[in-house]
């Protein structure tokens, strides 16, 4: 078992990085802290020692993307519908985001994926390939095609406002 204070220079270290994961996989802030609290138990009680802090973040972010993975998975989460949704509130997102976040989140999966760690984490192509398990080559090519997507989607939102 790790440390209070090994546990707490994680939290600083890489709180933002596990709450963006969550959020752009669940969309949705209670489950977001759900999973952190999740992800920074297993942090805890991990006793395997890390390579160095590449490998701690890369450690850390696996486990988010499987713990969203399982409530995404989960029964209880299947019958549950999103406040936001219910009340057709937006999300709390800064309105000059709100275009290219609503984009993003509409991409297949596997590109939202790469898009956030490749443009937000600064993750290289091999970094991620390593860390979700696939080839290099497939890496690139999601790139590729997200950022067509990507381009898509958002002249075509610029267009009708322009």
């Amino acid at each position: 078992m790790r440390s209070e204070q090994e546990v707490n220079a994680a939290i600083d270290r890489y709180a933002d990085t596990v709450r963006r994961l969550c959020m752009l996989h669940l969309k949705n802030y209670a489950d977001t802290e759900d999973i952190f609290q999740t992800v920074f138990l297993k942090y805890a009680l991990h006793t395997a020692p890390f390579a160095d802090g590449e490998h701690e973040k890369a450690w850390l972010i696996r486990v988010t993307l499987n713990a969203c993975k399982d409530l995404l998975k989960s029964v209880f989460r299947s019958r549950t519908v999103a406040l936001e949704a219910a009340a057709n509130l937006p999300a709390p997102v800064p309105q000059e985001h709100q275009e290219v976040l609503e984009a993003v989140l509409a991409l297949p999966k596997k590109y939202r994926d790469v898009v956030y760690l490749h443009y937000y984490e600064g993750y290289s192509a091999p970094e991620i390939a390593g860390l979700l398990h696939r080839n290099v080559n497939t890496i690139y090519t999601w790139l590729g095609r997200a950022k067509a997507l990507l381009r898509t989607a958002l002249e075509e939102g610029g267009g009708e406002d322009g």
